[in-house]
């Protein structure tokens, strides 16, 4: 009888073990193409305004400037970190496509 008791309880105790186990499913994450360059144009933000938080992000859209250069380009909103004022500032990164290499960027502060 205690043998089967054991038996009983040990197939109980591997039942629930095994059926809350979660399998996690890998997806890949999709990055978008601009992405990178996100990650850039906030970076540098934080680096041009450091009493400031960024605390949204829109990417505008991307245009070429020449035949080997393009413009990637995004609108931040930040705040002051004392919470005295809310600004946007549209940034452009500049790169070329064939290398992706960073060429440069400009920003350009705006209150809408």
């Amino acid at each position: 009888m205690k043998k089967s008791f054991k038996f009983i309880m040990m197939v109980i105790v591997l039942f629930f073990a095994f059926t809350t186990i979660t399998i996690v499913k890998s997806e890949r994450v999709y990055e978008p193409p601009y992405a990178k360059w996100g990650k850039i144009a906030v970076e540098k933000t934080k680096e041009r305004y450091p009493a400031s938080d960024v605390i949204d992000y829109l990417h505008i859209g991307r245009e070429r400037k020449t035949t080997s250069i393009s413009i990637e380009k995004f609108k931040l909103w930040l705040r002051v970190k004392d919470g005295s004022r809310e600004f946007g500032v549209f940034v452009n990164v500049e790169f070329e496509p064939s290398t992706d290499r960073f060429v440069g960027i400009t920003y350009q502060e705006t209150d809408r």
